[in-house]
Parts: structure tokens; C-alpha cells; sequence
């Protein structure tokens, strides 16, 4: 038997299989342009103010992106329950955002910093297609943050927002760092190191809303969340940001100004 003469159809028939295996598991990534939309207009009527101009639509988050600290000043996302996902999927290179005008920081600032390079919307959030996990690692969601606190209590607090998600289906999750004048820099492009990340949490019950908000140092600490909850009043005093502007004045002036710890179980 002439084996020169099977070699070629086998190899024909190899390469279609492999064409048709990565064309299928590219197909269980992919997310339709109406998942697209429809996470764009879910969020457009909770976009906080901006002091710099810079916001920066993405597929599953916005933010806005502040130059001279080289880090978002904040992120917004609605987490859903049905976007909760076991998925593994290998963590991908962080990578410069292409659509913020200035350029994001290098994520070569971080290397011997001591720093880990913390995301701001969580990979955690958005594991439910590799797109949506890998936008994630664009070095404009990133902020440096100790990793006794990134992996500690920020950690707790995204896997207590998961469990919200669960508990409550639908979230909108707005976090960044405190962006002062005179912070510390990591890096040859100066990244801000923030020395608290605040984190708010919005749901809706009904005809009104629901509002956790935290302030945290980003240190080790050994106290509860809730001890970090705070007021968006607080918040908003302390980032110059307008969270909410499109809500009812009067509504917003009573959930901006109170701390609820009922309706979250802290």
C-alpha cells in the first residue's frame, strides 16, 4: 500500500476537523451585537458626571479615564444574575486602551512596584464570554493596590456584589480609587496610587432604589465591611464626582445622604 498516497487526504481532513473545533469554540465566546446594545443602554441613565470629559464606552463597561493619574476615576457596569459563570478561562495579557485619546498606562508601570494591578470592573463579573473577561484587562480598568488588600477585603467585597447579584438579579456597580492631588506614583508614566477605593452598588425595589456605598483604605485591614459602608454624599465630596445626576432630586438627595444596612444584610 502507498502510504505517500493517504497522507494528503488525511491531512486535508485534519485541517477541516481543526477549522471546525475553532470555529465552535470561538462560537461559545461570542456575544451578539443586541447583548452589546442592550449592556450599553442599561447603564447609559447611571453614567455619574465626569471631571475630566474622558469618558470611554466599552461592550461591558464605561468609565472615565483621568490622564494626569493615568487610571480610570470611575467604572460602571450592570452585573445581572444570569452573567454569574463558573468559566475558567486563561487570564489574558493586560493591553493599553485603545480608545482613551492620551493612551492608558503601560501595564509595565506595576513590574517591581509592589503593586498588584487591580481591576476595577472585576474579571470575576464578567465571565460569562472570553470578549466579555478579556476587555476586562485593558490597563485603563486597572489601579495599583496593595495585595494584602486586593486580595483581602476588596476581594470579599466583589465576591459579596456577586452574591448580591444572586440574591437581588440586577446590580449597578460603579467603583474606583479616591483620586487626591498629592498621591504616592508607581511607574516611568507616574500612576496615581490611590490610598482609598470606593465602591457603590445601586438596585432597584420597586418604585425606588436601593444604596450601598463604601470607602475603603487600600491597606490590610482586619475590621467587617460594614464598617467601611459610608454615604454617597461622602463619596461624591471627596472625588468632585456627581453620582446620579439623572435621578429624581428628591429621591436622590435621600439615598445620597443615608446609609442603608437593612435592605444589604450588613
Amino acid at each position: 500500500m502507498n502510504f505517500r498516497k493517504l497522507i494528503y487526504p488525511a491531512l486535508v481532513l485534519l485541517c477541516a476537523l481543526g477549522f471546525y473545533y475553532i470555529e465552535y469554540w470561538l462560537d461559545s465566546f461570542a456575544v451578539s451585537d443586541q447583548e452589546v446594545k442592550a449592556a450599553s443602554d442599561s447603564i447609559s441613565e447611571y453614567l455619574p458626571s465626569s471631571t475630566t470629559g474622558a469618558i470611554i464606552s466599552h461592550d461591558f463597561y464605561t468609565l472615565s479615564y483621568h490622564e494626569d493619574h493615568e487610571q480610570a476615576e470611575w467604572v460602571l457596569y450592570r452585573l445581572n444574575r444570569d452573567q454569574l459563570s463558573p468559566n475558567k478561562y486563561k487570564r489574558p495579557y493586560f493591553v493599553e486602551d485603545t480608545k482613551v485619546r492620551t493612551h492608558s498606562a503601560d501595564w509595565r508601570n506595576y513590574k517591581k512596584s509592589g503593586y498588584n494591578r487591580g481591576h476595577l470592573c472585576p474579571a470575576g463579573d464578567r465571565k460569562f464570554s472570553y470578549k466579555a473577561f478579556e476587555e476586562t484587562f485593558l490597563t485603563s480598568n486597572i489601579a495599583p493596590q496593595l495585595p494584602k488588600f486586593n486580595q483581602g477585603i476588596w476581594n470579599q467585597l466583589e465576591q459579596r456584589v456577586r452574591y448580591w447579584a444572586k440574591e437581588y438579579d440586577s446590580l449597578i456597580v460603579i467603583t474606583g480609587g479616591i483620586l487626591d492631588e498629592d498621591l504616592e506614583s508607581i511607574g516611568y508614566e507616574a500612576v496615581s496610587v490611590p490610598r482609598y477605593f470606593y465602591k457603590i452598588i445601586l438596585r432597584e425595589e420597586g418604585n425606588t432604589f436601593r444604596l450601598a456605598a463604601f470607602i475603603i483604605p487600600n491597606k490590610d485591614v482586619a475590621k467587617a465591611l460594614n464598617h467601611y459602608q459610608t454615604t454617597i454624599d461622602q463619596i461624591e465630596m471627596r472625588t468632585g464626582i456627581d453620582f446620579f445626576e439623572k435621578m429624581d432630586n428628591s429621591m436622590e438627595e435621600i439615598l445620597e445622604s443615608s446609609i442603608d444596612r437593612k435592605s444589604w444584610n450588613l
